[in-house]
C-alpha cells in the first residue's frame, strides 16, 4: 500500500485505543478505537462528498489544533483523494475564532464529544451538526492514486507515495502536545504503519503532560 486512504485498514487490533484525547484545562479525556476512529473518519469522508461536493483533488485548509477530531479529518481528506494545503482552498476547517474566506467554511466547536455550537455559526457549516447523519461505511469512487498529492504545504508539496514512505512505522503508544500539521500527519501515518497510537495531551503543564504520559504508558515525542 502507498496510498493513505487505508492506513486503518493495516490495524492489528482495531478494537484497541488508537486516538486519545486529553485537554487538561477542562479535564476531558476522549479515547477512540481503530473501530470508532475508522467510523468517524468513514461518516467524515461521506459528509465531505454528499455534503460538500468534495472530490479526488479538492484543496482543504485545515486551521485546527492537535485534536482528535484533526486526526479524523486528516484520515478523511486523503480518503477523499483531497490534498491538506494553506493557501489556494476549496474548503476551509476552522475552530474557534472561525477565521475564514474560503468559499466553503466547515466550523469545529471542539467540545466535548464532538458536540456542536450552542448558535449555528453564521457562514459555516456546523460539522458536529451534520456529520453524524452521514453513512458508516465509505467507498469511494475515485480513490487516490499513489502520485496524487497529499500535502501542500509552505511551498511544499508531498503525493501519498511520498508521504507514506518518508514516514516509517513507530509500533508504540505515543504522546504528541499541540504541535503543527505536518508533524501531526506524520505521527497518525507511523502509528497506523506501526500498530501504535497516538495520546494527545493539550493545555498540560510539564508535570500534568509528564503524568499523562505514565497514566497512559506513552513515549513522549
Amino acid at each position: 500500500m502507498t496510498t493513505l486512504d487505508g492506513l486503518l485498514q493495516g490495524l492489528a487490533d482495531p478494537a484497541q485505543p488508537f486516538l486519545t484525547y486529553y485537554d487538561a484545562a477542562t479535564g476531558e479525556r476522549v479515547e477512540l478505537s481503530g473501530v470508532t476512529t475508522a467510523n468517524w473518519v468513514a461518516k467524515t469522508s461521506n459528509f465531505l462528498i454528499d455534503g460538500l461536493d468534495a472530490e479526488n483533488g479538492t484543496r482543504i485548509r485545515l486551521d485546527l489544533p492537535t485534536h482528535w477530531e484533526s486526526f479524523v479529518w486528516i484520515l478523511s481528506a486523503w480518503s477523499v483523494g483531497a490534498v491538506l494545503t494553506d493557501h489556494r482552498a476549496d474548503i476551509a476547517v476552522v475552530s474557534p475564532p472561525l477565521a475564514a474566506d474560503e468559499e466553503t467554511r466547515v466550523a469545529l466547536s471542539l467540545k466535548p464529544l464532538g458536540m456542536r455550537f450552542d448558535n449555528p455559526p453564521e457562514g459555516f457549516v456546523d460539522y458536529n451538526a451534520e456529520v453524524l447523519g452521514h453513512g458508516d461505511h465509505f467507498q469511494s469512487f475515485d480513490p487516490p492514486t499513489p502520485e496524487t498529492p497529499a500535502l501542500d504545504l509552505d511551498g511544499h508539496t508531498e503525493t501519498h507515495r511520498e508521504l507514506f514512505e518518508s514516514c516509517g512505522p513507530k509500533p508504540k503508544r505515543v504522546l504528541l502536545e499541540p504541535g503543527p500539521l505536518v508533524r501531526d500527519c506524520a505521527a497518525l501515518i507511523a502509528a497506523s504503519r506501526g500498530n501504535g497510537s497516538l495520546v494527545v495531551a493539550a493545555n498540560a503543564t510539564s508535570a500534568q503532560r509528564d503524568k499523562i504520559a505514565v497514566d497512559e504508558r506513552a513515549a513522549l515525542s
